[in-house]
């Protein structure tokens, strides 16, 4: 399990947030169909104040619970509209996944091709509610291997990917591996693991990064020593430093893409 059931994302660092939406931006839970006509959960949170691309969140194994509701809450804090999805509705129904409920069966069932599918209809929605025209997948986990995977589909409409300690060995998952495809990927990745990960070794971080630089697109791969997997976490205080450099470096990130596409 990625995360525990009572984690919650890391504070904004204070100079980064929106000042008017400190306080929250409570975000809408809605139901989108998907490409194949699948009914799916979101969690949609507009920025009373953009400034940059626009955020689909990509969740654990767990799907759309709390944690990630939250994020896309603080993702509009820092100027960016946000939703998160849930990759189960095929499967499991939709709504927000609360607590231990056994979701490894339907993980195994579902497909890049569906959850890019989903990404596909989240980024529809953000453009009709929100305007937004660039778009950014973050992903946490099995969500960060699946923003892995989406930097390598051309016909997604996508500007950059983000991931989390996303999983590089596709195996268990029963997907390509984003370790090797990142050789096909298309557009800038900002990948995020912790040195102490011991599903993610450093063997293939190095891979990982090396297909990248095969693919020639812009990338950056942090590593943060001695960082668990899903470090990412208001409660782990000992790697709060950790976590706000993540924080920094990809709100940063998405600055950049703004900021290169309106030069």
């Amino acid at each position: 399990m990625c995360f525990d059931r009572d984690a919650l994302p890391p504070e904004l660092p204070a100079d980064l947030a929106v000042p008017c939406l400190a306080g929250g931006a409570a975000a809408e839970i809605l139901e989108l169909r998907s490409g194949d006509g699948t009914q799916f959960s979101v969690a949609l949170a507009p920025s009373g104040e953009p400034r940059g691309p626009a955020v689909v969140i990509l969740p654990d194994v767990r799907g759309l619970y709390r944690f990630y509701v939250e994020l896309a809450e603080r993702f509009a804090q820092a100027g960016h509209h946000a939703v998160a999805l849930d990759y189960f509705g095929r499967t499991a129904g939709t709504g927000e996944r609360e607590g231990d409920w056994d979701y490894w069966p339907h993980v195994r069932a579902t497909t890049p091709e569906q959850i890019q599918a989903d990404v596909a209809a989240a980024i529809e929605l953000l453009k009709a509610r929100t305007g937004a025209t660039q778009f950014v997948t973050v992903g946490f986990c099995f969500g960060g291997a699946q923003s892995f995977l989406a930097a390598t589909n051309a016909d997604l409409d996508l500007d950059a990917v983000v991931g989390f300690y996303g999983g590089l060995d596709g195996g268990r998952l029963g997907i390509a591996s984003p370790r090797d495809e990142a050789a096909k990927a298309v557009r800038p990745v900002l990948a995020l693991f912790g040195g102490a990960d011991e599903g993610i070794t450093e063997s293939q971080r190095d891979l990982f990064a090396a297909n990248l630089e095969r693919a020639g697109v812009d990338h950056d791969v942090v590593v943060y020593p001695g960082a668990p997997h899903s470090f990412f976490d208001r409660r782990q205080e000992q790697f709060a430093d950790a976590s706000q450099d993540a924080w920094r470096r990809t709100l940063g990130f998405l600055d950049a893409l703004g900021a290169r596409t309106h030069a």
